[in-house]
């Protein structure tokens, strides 16, 4: 085995941390990013608070008997921290759920009392149109986080559109969360709800720092493994969506990476054997009870001389209270990830982000 080599030291944040923070993001330019407008759409993201949770009230005076994520691929993985956090933190019958899978089989338990949660950046998605005709018909409330005038949109109950024009993960995030923890908070969950849609009003300005310390590690990252056969991520709790969301929809689909994602916990019933020279592996850690399997994935791979890096949350500060901070750090991950390190790996395969060979570009 190689030396060890890890790209990415680890500390707690600290006040020394923040000062630190904000001092290299006054002096790092951020690469194919246009901050200016990233945070004007993010206040007009944030402004649609009141409207989103207007929304919550309707439905939560009108009633619902359980709540189903509806999504495939990239909308799928993000509706992964909403899964985990909302059985975390409530006994809301929750089911996500892979429209495929879906149509496939139609949950007896989906009914017109439940309330069904989708989203769908083109509005053209195939596998959630057919899901929500069918879902239609069966008189359950369905809001969607898409365009209205699209395929997606007209099928659904109340639409919730952002007001922006670029596709930023982080702006979905905000809307759905003023959704979802508002509909727990009416539940007698989440009972500090209104501070926390109240200290995250600054969210847009701290992802665009945090951005700025990565942007050095990202190139670092994208510069040596772009090229490797293929790379190992590991990920777990609040955060797994998102290690899926970048490993198979940004690498795989729109750089033709190879990657294999696993859980930190399910690393070690095979994956491990797959670690050798020039296999990375990529550990995305986390601050919530999931932490200790990423720390397993990490202290295995310094025991092994194997080559690797991680990207820990608690490394970047946020203006939130401690107790909300399991509710953002998926939104670090994909600003950092998602965004930042895609860009970086760009630059390094010459490969447009945009470009596809197969997908969208025929039927099938």
């Amino acid at each position: 085995m190689q030396e060890t080599t890890c790209l990415y030291s680890v500390f707690h944040i600290s006040k020394h941390q923040e000062e630190r923070q904000m001092a290299v993001s006054e002096k790092i330019e951020l690469i194919k990013f246009n901050e200016e407008q990233y945070l004007k759409e993010g206040d007009a993201v944030y402004a649609q608070r009141a409207e989103v949770e207007a929304i919550a009230d309707t439905i939560d005076q009108a009633g619902y008997s359980n709540i189903f994520l509806l999504g495939i691929g990239g909308t799928e993985f993000e509706f992964a921290q909403f899964d985990y956090l909302v059985k975390k933190y409530s006994d809301i019958e929750l089911y996500a759920i892979n429209a495929a899978d879906a149509n496939t089989m139609h949950p007896k338990n989906l009914t017109k009392d439940s309330l069904v949660i989708t989203a769908s950046a083109s509005g053209t998605t195939v596998e959630i149109v057919e899901a929500l005709e069918w879902i239609q018909k069966t008189g359950a409330h369905i809001v969607g986080f898409t365009k209205k005038d699209c395929p997606v949109g007209r099928l659904c109950t109340t639409v919730i559109e952002a007001k922006v024009t670029t596709g930023q993960c982080e702006y979905s995030y905000v809307l759905q969360s003023f959704l979802i923890y508002s509909l727990l908070n009416k539940k007698g969950f989440f009972p500090n709800y209104t501070k926390f849609a109240d200290q995250i009003k600054t969210i847009f300005k701290n992802l665009v720092d945090i951005r700025k310390v990565y942007e050095p590690k990202a190139d670092e990252i994208a510069k040596t493994f772009y090229n490797k056969p293929y790379t190992i991520f590991t990920g777990s709790g609040a955060l797994w969506g998102e290690t899926l969301l970048f490993a198979m929809c940004i690498l795989e689909e729109m750089q033709w990476v190879r990657t294999r994602p696993v859980t930190s916990a399910q690393f070690f019933h095979g994956t491990l054997e797959l670690v050798e020279k020039d296999v990375p592996v990529f550990i995305v850690k986390g601050e919530d009870e999931f932490r200790k399997q990423d720390t397993r994935v990490e202290d295995f791979c310094k025991k092994i001389n194997a080559e690797y890096t991680v990207l820990d949350t608690q490394e970047f500060a946020l203006d939130v209270d401690p107790e909300f901070r399991p509710f953002v750090i998926p939104w670090i991950v994909t600003a950092l990830l998602t965004e930042r390190l895609a860009k970086h790996y760009e630059v390094y395969t010459k490969h447009n982000l945009q470009y596809r060979r197969y997908y969208h570009q025929f039927d099938y």
